[in-house]
């Protein structure tokens, strides 16, 4: 089996680099990275001898060495067949400190086994409470065996020593190497843009793992492509629109816990423009948060632990609800962006069973912005 961490795609075409005209100013590297901190590492599995093609994302949203540090964070479920352990305690205590992990749904039990053990590897001291990994999935299964325990701890643990905030890996990488996007080969995506406020430049970045929607539905900036042949039975084993996306937002700017929420909401609206209506069989589960206010958002128990004694009041800064707009602008076009630039790093894969996904088609994608700027020309 061939075992990478993170992975060569870094450099590779994207989607504006398809002549399509993105709105929003994106940050310098036009990823979740922008965000100042935060660091992604991938493990990639393929075999096509054990009918393994999958992986696992590794997102600390703090960078390895903030590790336990919590972050503000909201959730939105825009349609729950699916998972993202620990949400229910983000929506309780609005944070979390631990990393994020994408997978596939058959290993999330691996994922989560494999954050416990590097934490208590890394920070020893933060398992002497208890820890709740936070790990999302997307179904893999059609062009991965899911049946079969591919992925271990010690490839979560890989995935997580691997990041950095120079990974650019996108499409058929760590969490994404199996998936499928719109009947066409999907993956990781990424995207960010900058959101100017009171002088300050905030950055607001999308990194998600898309594996959804059926194959007439997909718009590029409101234009459809040509439906994608289809070689082999195995895409019609599950629903149309069926798979999952999963979405992670970070941003550095201040805001409070239901402000996150509120940024994970609007994601709803980014993966709308790319034309899917949302399936029934589809779990689209979003994350968001903030990096800002350290210290701040922490449950951490009184000094002498005795119940009832009251704690040091935390202080925060935030941007006011009534200025929030710009931010969720900056997440709408981010999100649109990042699922685009998944498609776009897909490549032509064959699967099992005959199974052949086709990578979108960069020649047509191509020709329908050159036929709009000649329109607009005469």
């Amino acid at each position: 089996m061939s075992t990478e961490t993170n992975g060569a795609s870094a450099g590779s075409l994207r989607a504006r680099d398809l002549g399509i005209p993105f709105d929003g100013m994106p940050g310098e590297r036009n990823a979740l990275v922008d965000v100042a901190g935060v660091e992604i590492g991938h493990t990639t599995l393929i075999s096509e001898k054990a009918r393994a093609r999958t992986g696992a994302t590794a997102i600390h949203p703090r960078g390895r060495a903030g590790v336990g540090e919590a972050v503000a964070a909201g959730v939105h479920s825009f349609n729950g067949n699916g998972e993202l352990t620990g949400s229910h305690w983000i929506r309780e205590a609005g944070s979390f400190a631990t990393p994020i992990v994408l997978t596939s749904t058959h290993a999330v039990g691996d994922a989560h086994r494999g954050v416990i053990d590097w934490m208590l590897r890394e920070r020893p001291g933060l398992g002497e409470r208890w820890l709740l990994p936070v790990v999302g999935e997307t179904w893999d299964g059609r062009l991965n065996d899911a049946t079969v325990r591919h992925l271990l701890s010690d490839d979560i643990i890989a995935a997580l020593d691997a990041a950095s905030a120079d990974t650019l890996a996108e499409g058929p990488v760590g969490g994404g190497t199996g998936m499928i996007c719109y009947g066409r080969k999907g993956g990781n995506g990424t995207a960010s843009r900058l959101v100017d406020y009171e002088g300050e430049s905030y950055a607001v970045g999308v990194f998600l793992q898309a594996n959804f929607g059926d194959a007439h539905e997909l718009r590029v900036m409101g234009r459809p492509l040509a439906t994608p042949p289809v070689d082999g039975n195995a895409i019609s084993t599950a629903p149309a629109g069926a798979g999952s996306l999963i979405v992670v937002v970070g941003t550095d700017a201040p805001l409070l816990p239901g402000q996150c929420a509120a940024l994970a909401r609007r994601v709803s609206l980014g993966v709308g423009r790319t034309g899917t209506a949302g399936s029934h069989f589809s779990g689209d589960i979003f994350l968001a948060f903030s990096t800002a206010n350290t210290g701040a958002f922490g449950s951490q128990p009184p000094a002498s632990g005795r119940p009832g004694e009251t704690a040091t009041l935390d202080t925060v800064q935030t941007v006011p609800w009534g200025c929030m707009d710009p931010f969720y602008t900056a997440v709408v076009q981010a999100t649109e962006e990042a699922i685009l630039n998944a498609l776009v790093a897909g490549r032509d894969v064959h699967g099992p069973k005959g199974l052949l996904v086709a990578g979108v088609d960069h020649d047509e994608v191509r020709s329908l912005f050159v036929q709009k700027t000649e329109e607009a020309v005469r």
